[in-house]
């Protein structure tokens, strides 16, 4: 069953609502309305409560679900999480259970048989793995699901089309045309060559878009949340990409995909697991006659990384990589965001995903990870 003292609601609204400070707020008396006449209390003397205040503000604004575990004597709240509104992509057994993907996510995600609720999560997962139904996914800052409740779209919410899933990446252009390609261009070499950046001017690109980084406390937006690898990289890429193309650069994508383990300090478990993993490239100059397609990753390193590097730290040998245009946002599927509509969709999901953790954890690098 679940937790008796967690409450799942996509209504949240605020009582007094939120028209003076929060620390006057606090001070007097501040409760969230909940779904079914619901209420949760914000603890004036608990550090964590204006910083709940921003984030349920930034789900309100949202229409987003909230996961919440609330004290059964004062009411007040202990825990705060965000969940998912997806669908499940794929359940494989392991020892532990079931390591699961879902729609709109790249983290791996787990559901253990050690959790005293599996009896009853692993079927509602299995039944909207072979339905299409939407669910409200809630886990741990390890990943590993707690709570799903099934979603009902309010009358004035937009339906989330499914997304094409990714059982395998395209293939790579054959080595035959790579090479047509590269003699066609060749009597046109000092062309493409000038066209590729210095390794000068791939670091200061490089710099320019890692100072995009959100503050982890109070993630303004436009900010891109590098300091939350979990989850997210689909959005972070593309709205790279957008960057350099207004630098006036002509970026490309590199998409991994595997079973992915990445060491991490953004993590207070030192680490995160993905099934894919997407990031820009630049054309970059090594040398005369010589040009490297390099990843700008700010979410793993502090400089432009040869593919290779990259491929290398994320924990998986046989791990495949595909490149795409910059334009596609989503590999399977060939979808495309040229309004930038889902890019700011995703950022700002994230964006409250770092701040809920900080809030919660301490902002990240945290010290117990090596």
């Amino acid at each position: 069953m679940p937790n008796p003292n967690a409450i799942v609601s996509t209504r949240i609204d605020f009582d007094p609502p939120l028209d003076r400070p929060t620390a006057e707020l606090l001070r007097e008396g501040l409760w969230v309305e909940l779904e079914g006449g619901r209420r949760a209390r914000l603890d004036p003397s608990d550090a964590r409560s204006s910083g709940f205040v921003q984030v349920l503000d930034g789900l309100a604004r949202r229409k987003a679900p909230v996961y919440l575990e609330i004290d059964p004597n004062s009411a007040a709240i202990t825990r705060l999480l965000i969940p998912h509104v997806t669908r499940p992509m794929s359940m494989l057994p392991n020892d532990q259970g079931y390591e699961v993907m879902l729609e709109r996510s790249h983290a791996r995600h787990a559901l253990r048989r050690d959790n005293p609720d599996f009896a009853t999560l692993e079927p509602l997962l299995r039944a909207a793995l072979d339905s299409g139904q939407l669910l409200i996914i809630t886990e741990d800052d390890a990943h590993n699901i707690i709570d799903i409740r099934a979603y009902t779209p309010g009358p004035d919410d937009a339906p989330l089309p499914p997304l094409p899933k990714p059982d395998t990446l395209p293939f790579e252009r054959p080595w035959w045309k790579r090479l047509l390609d590269w003699i066609w261009r060749w009597p046109f070499w000092p062309w493409w060559w000038f066209r590729c950046v210095s390794k000068a001017t791939a670091q200061q690109i490089f710099d320019a878009i890692s100072a995009k980084s959100c503050p982890p406390l109070t993630v303004p937006a436009p900010c891109i949340p590098f300091l939350y690898p979990d989850d997210g990289c689909w959005g972070r890429a593309h709205e790279m990409c957008r960057l350099m193309i207004n630098m006036g650069r002509k970026p490309r994508k590199v998409w991994i995909q595997g079973s992915l383990h990445v060491v991490t300090k953004d993590n207070p478990n030192c680490f995160v697991n993905w099934g894919w993993h997407v990031a820009p490239t630049l054309c970059v100059r090594q040398g005369w006659f010589w040009t490297q397609q390099m990843v700008i990753d700010p979410s793993l390193f502090a400089t432009p990384v040869t593919q290779a590097t990259w491929k290398g730290v994320q924990g998986d040998p046989s791990a495949t990589l595909t490149p795409s245009d910059a334009s596609i946002f989503y590999i399977w599927g060939n979808v495309t965001d040229p309004t930038y509509v889902e890019t700011n969709k995703v950022l700002a999901d994230y964006r409250l995903q770092l701040q809920n953790r900080a809030i919660q954890h301490g902002p990240p690098p945290y010290a117990n990870c090596p």
